[in-house]
């Protein structure tokens, strides 16, 4: 069996009210920002490059404590690939998106219509888990 890591960002602005960032990949689904590691990256700087590479977002922070992992196994040339996301929470003073090749579409979402949005079960837990992070540190409804 292959194995594969990526990582990413639960990315949220609080322009007027949180809002989580989700994108649009060119399969359809609605997923967060991620990305394959790449040689000599942490996971931090991997979630950094990707956020920066996916929507031109280059001044994001991370929320210190916050990290989720999740994995699935999916098929690809006919192998199963295990594949393991580690995602981080990030806040971006800017809602500006400038989005790469490799996705169709981009909303900033409530949290209420981002759980309805995302297409997979392990993003929606994801960001119960971010929201619920954020509402112990005060913010959030």
């Amino acid at each position: 069996m292959l194995n594969e890591k990526s990582c990413g960002a639960v990315v949220y602005s609080k322009t007027y009210d949180i809002k989580y960032l989700l994108l649009q990949y060119e399969a359809g689904h609605w997923d967060f920002v991620k990305g394959n590691v790449e040689a000599g990256e942490t996971e931090q700087e991997t979630a950094v490059r990707e956020l920066g590479e996916e929507t031109g977002i280059v001044d994001a922070q991370f929320v210190e404590g916050f990290r989720e992992k999740i994995f699935y196994f999916y098929r690809r040339h006919g192998a199963t690939v295990y594949k393991e996301v580690i995602f981080f929470l990030m806040e971006s003073p800017t809602t500006d998106v400038n989005l790469s090749f490799e996705h169709i579409g981009f909303d900033w979402l409530s949290y209420e219509k981002a759980l309805k949005w995302l297409t997979f079960k392990n993003a929606r837990d994801t960001l119960q888990k971010a929201h619920d992070f954020l509402k112990k540190q005060g913010m959030g409804k």
